[in-house]
């Protein structure tokens, strides 16, 4: 029976197998698996998809695999040991030495450090371009460009971009058109539907959703992820745990009810922040103060996310007192989890990124990033209104 409801594929994809007698998805630890003769193992290596190595694939793997590609509505995925090895193996499968990338600003600093610091070590260039301007993306098109890279909402500004337009940019020049999911998730954006190549993910946050494994996901044509298996998560080695990939698929039967819950709750914050006098402003994709705000309900038809940004008046010292006097939010960084996580981004998740770049994408030094949890929202708000008071 096909199935298109989010909350069902969820829950069933990639656990089809009805040879198995589990119920629950089994997890397969094993790192090699054994042949029953050298015929079966010269033709495992010569066939794709079968158990062979588990850097080369694993049945767990391969279920978080279906799983995540079938929420995304792409062909096929590829899990990794983390969002920064999606991140990676993405770009290394699509790019070679003399290439040309454009890049949104206000990237995680990860992802800023690997396009300006490390592919032009390889020979690949990075041009940044202004996250909120589509034309920005036209005017840095160089010929050797092969790679238009987005990360809508941003992390952490929460800038968007004007993924249709640019995607379309992109096809009209043969560029494939890469953006990280991971803020919005595919219970909010659809990239694909939108006209994106290549969906990329930290499953460490709201696909996992409780802060115990580390993971990413790429999602794209089957044509392009045979490529980056075989390609650089082979060669890199990239590939994640069995106990990882375990771990984030039975997180994801529960996702798209805590990101409802995610969504409703962060606007309700963002609501709320707004109204305080001590709040200089606040950021939030839904919220109808985000300067791309007709955007947002446009390409984010799902909801706004779980992330909102804001800041204190008297900036720095006064969110440093804010995050002080938190109790039942948790100070780290982060996001994703059931429960409530506050940082100050300049120092902790973006601190590796210079301060001109950084308030160049308009993340101040003040800017205090909360990843909205699952809590009853009276709580989440009474915690910050009674922080507010220390400032």
């Amino acid at each position: 029976m096909p199935v298109e409801h989010l909350h069902t594929l969820a829950i069933h994809a990639g656990e089809e197998d009805e040879s198995l007698p589990d119920v629950a998805a089994p997890l397969r630890m094993a790192s090699t698996f054994r042949y029953a003769s050298a015929a079966e193992a010269a033709q495992a290596f010569s066939t794709e998809g079968q158990p062979i190595y588990t850097r080369w694939g694993n049945p767990t793997t391969a279920m978080l695999e279906t799983k995540v590609a079938a929420l995304e509505g792409g062909e096929a995925a590829l899990a990794t040991a983390s969002g920064m090895a999606a991140v990676s193996t993405a770009l290394l499968t699509a790019l070679k030495a003399g290439d040309h990338v454009i890049a949104t600003t206000g990237l995680y600093s990860g992802t800023y450090s690997l396009l300006t610091r490390d592919l032009p070590r390889f020979g690949i260039e990075t041009t940044l371009a202004e996250a909120a301007d589509p034309d920005a993306f036209a005017a840095a098109l160089r010929p050797n460009t092969r790679a238009l890279y987005l990360e809508s909402p941003g992390n952490p500004t929460l800038a968007l971009n004007d993924i249709a337009m640019i995607a379309t940019l992109a096809h009209n020049h043969g560029i494939l058109t890469f953006i990280d999911n991971t803020f919005a998730t595919p219970y909010n954006q659809r990239p694909l539907e939108l006209g994106v190549d290549v969906v990329i993910h930290s499953a460490t946050k709201f696909f996992c959703g409780h802060g115990d494994a580390l993971g990413g996901v790429i999602v794209s044509t089957q044509e392009f992820i045979t490529r980056a298996l075989k390609g650089p998560l082979r060669t890199f080695g990239g590939c994640i745990s069995p106990f990882n990939a375990w771990l984030i698929a039975r997180g994801i039967h529960t996702f798209p009810l805590r990101m409802a819950r995610h969504n409703a709750n962060a606007l309700r914050v963002a609501e709320w922040l707004a109204t305080q006098a001590k709040i200089a402003w606040v950021r939030y994709p839904w919220h109808p103060s985000h300067p791309q705000y007709a955007l947002a309900r446009a390409q984010m038809q799902g909801g706004g996310g779980g992330v909102v940004v804001f800041e204190v008046k008297g900036g720095e010292p006064a969110g440093a007192r804010l995050l002080d006097a938190v109790e039942l939010c948790t100070r780290t960084v982060s996001l994703g989890d059931t429960r409530t996580l506050i940082t100050h981004a300049a120092s902790t998740t973006h601190r590796s990124v210079p301060r001109e770049a950084r308030l160049a994408a308009g993340l101040s030094d003040g800017l205090v990033r909360l990843a909205v949890g699952i809590e009853a929202v009276e709580d989440i708000i009474a915690d910050l209104e009674q922080a507010l008071q220390a400032v």
